[in-house]
């Protein structure tokens, strides 16, 4: 089970969208993450949502002209994806068990991105297997985007994963980390409990 289906049963999906809908008639911007990765591919340009949850990212992404693809473990949240953006196709599948030709999808996606603390909130011992997973799912020359808490104060859950950690992951898996940034704004990352990570394949 992973840690995710732990916090929350696996229930939250209308909770998390009514949190998120809420900030946006607040006027915050909660288009952080879509906008981060419009600045990386041009329209067009196919992307996976890895950890899709309720659709955020890649609806607006998709509203930005991106082909976007969902993909995510927790029924109550794809369910959300699905009735607010019912032309997107979104499926219901272990990330660390992510197999695009399985699912009838085409690979060789322009860019994956993993928001909302997907890393921190898998199944424990599956992270390695994950990034690996998603590394596969990449075109030659691709870009994996990853942002996720570092300690209690960006967590709902106890620290699980590390920089160092991670970026072994993904030199096993055969990325290059490009950058790295404390925040969806690309604040230069200073060390902090934050941080969004940039790895491109191998061309």
């Amino acid at each position: 089970m992973s840690r995710w289906q732990e916090l929350t049963g696996g229930t939250s999906g209308e909770e998390y969208a009514a949190r998120f809908d809420a900030l946006r008639r607040s006027g915050k911007d909660v288009h952080g993450e879509a906008a981060f990765c419009a600045a990386l591919v041009p329209p067009g340009a196919r992307v996976l949502d890895a950890g899709c949850g309720t659709g955020r990212v890649m609806i607006r992404l998709a509203e930005l002209g991106y082909d976007c693809t969902g993909i995510d473990l927790d029924a109550s949240m794809l369910n959300v994806a699905r009735e607010r953006a019912p032309h997107l196709p979104c499926f219901q599948v272990d990330l660390a068990a992510f197999d695009p030709a399985a699912l009838g999808i085409a690979p060789d996606f322009d860019l994956v991105v993993a928001a909302g603390n997907v890393l921190p909130l898998l199944a424990p011992g599956t992270e390695a297997t994950v990034v690996e997973r998603l590394a596969a799912a990449i075109r030659p020359g691709g870009l994996l985007v990853a942002g996720f808490g570092l300690d209690a104060a960006h967590l709902p859950v106890p620290p699980t994963i590390t920089l160092p950690e991670y970026d072994a992951y993904c030199a096993a898996a055969g990325l290059t980390l490009v950058d790295r940034f404390a925040t969806w704004d690309a604040a230069p990352y200073d060390g902090g409990g934050y941080a969004v990570s940039v790895h491109r394949t191998l061309d």
